[in-house]
């Protein structure tokens, strides 16, 4: 008889031997909303989930770290401007910085605490229209070399949930054209700017390739049966999920 998976219960869908010891931190702040979503990705991707906790004085022993979205701090003053001050971002910053070059990902408001922390350049403000917006959004993939892209490939579409109201990033052209000509530009917008952000970016990454930021919500679609379909109907719900064997591929090194 099939065993069937109780509701709830993340069933890995990557989980090689070499990949069981992988440890991945999740960040929570105080407003967090999203550590449980990223902390069942990294599960169903096959590595181990580690809470993190924002005054955490150290990291621990985790191969990368999830800063999750939500609205931490109330977004008070500036969206993740309060968060960029925690204990643990300093030991986040140093880690990532370092010559270990600790794998990061911002998602949503972690995107907005990136750029608050200067770990990626720019900034997020409002969305043009000044509302909160909330739907599938489609992804061109334009850097697939980062620590958390490289089970995809260039030019690939995917189409994850998006939802944000201070989403749009802006930084000044000297800045735009830096991250262009050196292939920082992650992700871009397809179809519709959700937000307005300069030149449709919905993501980009350091220098090194080891912290990306994105505004789009991956962890979201990574289950079968749960996410989001593309406009014919055809289920595109584990779209997301590259991000977190992406990591598991990077910290084990070479192709799973």
């Amino acid at each position: 008889m099939t065993s069937i998976p109780l509701i709830g219960e993340a069933v890995a869908v990557a989980a090689e031997p070499r990949l069981a010891g992988a440890k991945v931190g999740v960040v929570t702040f105080p407003g967090t909303l999203d550590d449980r979503d990223a902390a069942r990705a990294v599960r169903l991707a096959g590595a181990t989930a580690v809470p993190l906790w924002h005054a955490d004085s150290e990291l621990g022993d985790v191969d990368a770290v999830i800063i999750p979205g939500g609205f931490s701090y109330g977004d008070y003053l500036r969206a993740g401007a309060i968060s960029r001050f925690a204990p643990l971002m300093s030991k986040i910053i140093d880690a990532a910085n370092s010559d270990a070059k600790l794998p990061v990902l911002g998602i949503c408001n972690g995107f907005q605490i990136l750029t608050e922390s200067h770990l990626l350049p720019g900034s997020m403000i409002k969305n043009d229209h000044l509302k909160f917006i909330c739907r599938d959004q489609t992804l061109r993939v334009e850097n697939a070399n980062t620590a958390w892209t490289v089970d995809y490939t260039d030019g690939q579409e995917i189409i994850v949930p998006l939802k944000n109201q201070d989403g749009q990033y802006i930084a000044d052209e000297k800045t735009l054209d830096a991250l262009e000509a050196e292939g920082r530009v992650v992700f871009r917008y397809v179809g519709f700017n959700p937000n307005g952000s300069r030149r449709d970016i919905a993501g980009i990454s350091n220098a090194a390739g080891n912290v990306v930021g994105l505004m789009p919500h991956p962890e979201h679609a990574v289950e079968t049966g749960f996410g989001p379909e593309s406009l014919d109907g055809a289920p595109r719900d584990t779209d997301g999920l590259g991000f977190f064997t992406s990591v598991l591929t990077k910290i084990v090194g070479g192709d799973k």
